[in-house]
């Protein structure tokens, strides 16, 4: 038995999560409705999301020793994930991003400052926890994801990616994968004019990935969901109709309730219903954590459509003041 459920490998960051009604025009200014500082980063949260809702969990990642890198560490503890391979660089700074959320318009504004911090290195990652772990959690296609996803075939670890933005080194890579799990903006990105042809050039495009090598293939679409293919058929789903407050870390939430709901062993049309309903609860909250369900609220959500907030408003309340307590 492996020790872990799920090895992340990530650049994680703080983001400061500004709610508005509406962006100003220019030379004028807009009232601040809700604010929260949250830890960030594609891997990052979806790790959190993977935790609450029962796997075990490591990282593995490279912070400085700032207030926001110390932050962000204690923010995996908290949830139970390992961090023996969260490296704390003395003397330079994490990443932060500034992500102003429009309620009118239900879209996101980014502002990115990066730190100073060095990304992990290769002889900084122990392979061998990624040989100990089922999956290994990947959302970028450089050099070091590339070698981690070689040592994970190599040990019988599948190798998950959250595939954001199309590259052609994602493109290349995609032979080392096992569960491909991409964006619109990726599926624009191999398939260019196929997204509006309709169902069938949709599953034609998921068989054509897993041609090269995955086993299982999902690309989601936002508020019009998701499709998929895999040896148990290809499915469309829609996505939850909830009240949307803020958008930021849906797609990050998604991937590792998707894990999640892998390790339980549900079918991948099931795994796909599951992570869109905690992408979608988590959409009703400030933030790409905040909002994060366990397995009870996600459960009630599944039956009736109701969300329990009793706790998930006290961790919107513990993130409103997150930096008090580093």
């Amino acid at each position: 038995m492996k020790k872990y459920d799920i090895f992340g490998l990530d650049f994680p960051c703080m983001d400061l999560n500004v709610n508005i009604d509406g962006m100003p025009e220019p030379n004028h200014g807009t009232r601040i409705q809700e604010m929260s500082w949250q830890g960030g980063g594609k891997v990052s949260s979806g790790m959190v999301a993977a935790a609450r809702l029962g796997a075990k969990c490591a990282m593995a990642a490279a912070l400085g020793d700032d207030i926001y890198g110390k932050f962000c560490r204690r923010d995996f503890v908290a949830h139970g994930i390992n961090v023996d391979q969260v490296l704390i660089r003395r003397g330079e700074t994490s990443h932060l991003s500034v992500v102003l959320s429009d309620r009118k318009t239900r879209t996101r504004t980014i502002l990115f400052r990066a730190g100073s911090v060095r990304p992990l290195e290769e002889n900084e990652l122990d392979m061998s926890a990624v040989a100990d772990s089922r999956y290994l959690f990947l959302a970028d296609a450089g050099t070091l994801a590339r070698k981690a996803a070689e040592a994970a075939r190599a040990a019988g670890t599948e190798v998950f990616i959250d595939a954001d933005y199309y590259t052609e080194a994602l493109r290349e890579m995609i032979p080392l994968i096992d569960v491909f799990v991409g964006s619109e903006f990726v599926f624009d990105g191999l398939f260019p004019g196929k997204k509006e042809q309709g169902d069938q050039a949709l599953e034609e495009a998921c068989r054509e990935i897993l041609g090269r090598g995955p086993k299982l293939c999902v690309f989601t679409f936002g508020e019009k969901g998701c499709v998929g293919v895999s040896g148990e058929g290809f499915f469309t789903l829609p996505a939850f109709s909830v009240e949307v407050k803020d958008t930021v870390g849906a797609g990050d939430v998604f991937h590792g309730a998707f894990l999640a709901a892998l390790l339980k062993g549900k079918s991948h049309r099931e795994c796909a219903r599951y992570a869109s309903a905690v992408s979608a609860i988590k959409c009703t909250r400030i933030g790409g954590r905040a909002g994060i369900p366990d397995e009870s609220v996600l459960e009630r959500f599944l039956e009736t459509g109701e969300i329990d907030y009793e706790e998930i408003d006290r961790r919107v309340e513990y993130y409103r003041r997150a930096l008090e307590h580093v």
